[in-house]
C-alpha cells in the first residue's frame, strides 16, 4: 500500500477515472446497439448525430482511440445507408 499522501491521493483520482471511464464506455456501447436494432431509417437518421457527438467526445478525451471512434462512425453511416 502507498505511504505518501499524494501517492494515496492518485490512487482515489485513478479509481474514480477508471469508474467514470467504464461507464462511458458502457453507455456507447448500448447506444450503438440501439442504433444497430433500429429498423426505420428515420429514427435512424434521428439517433446518428447523438451517436457523433458521443464518439467524438470519447475520443477527445481518449477513453476511446480517434481512430476506433472514425472507424464506429464509418460503420454506423453505412448502416444507415443500408436502411
Amino acid at each position: 500500500m502507498a505511504n505518501h499522501k499524494s501517492s494515496l491521493k492518485r490512487i482515489r483520482q485513478t479509481e474514480e477515472h477508471r469508474v467514470h471511464n467504464r461507464y462511458a464506455h458502457v453507455t456507447m456501447r448500448n447506444a450503438l446497439k440501439k442504433f444497430r436494432t433500429t429498423k426505420e431509417k428515420t429514427e435512424a437518421a434521428a439517433q446518428l448525430p447523438e451517436l457523433y457527438a458521443m464518439l467524438d467526445k470519447l475520443a477527445k478525451h481518449n477513453i476511446i482511440h480517434k481512430n476506433k471512434a472514425s472507424n464506429l462512425k464509418s460503420k454506423a453511416t453505412k448502416h444507415l445507408a443500408a436502411l
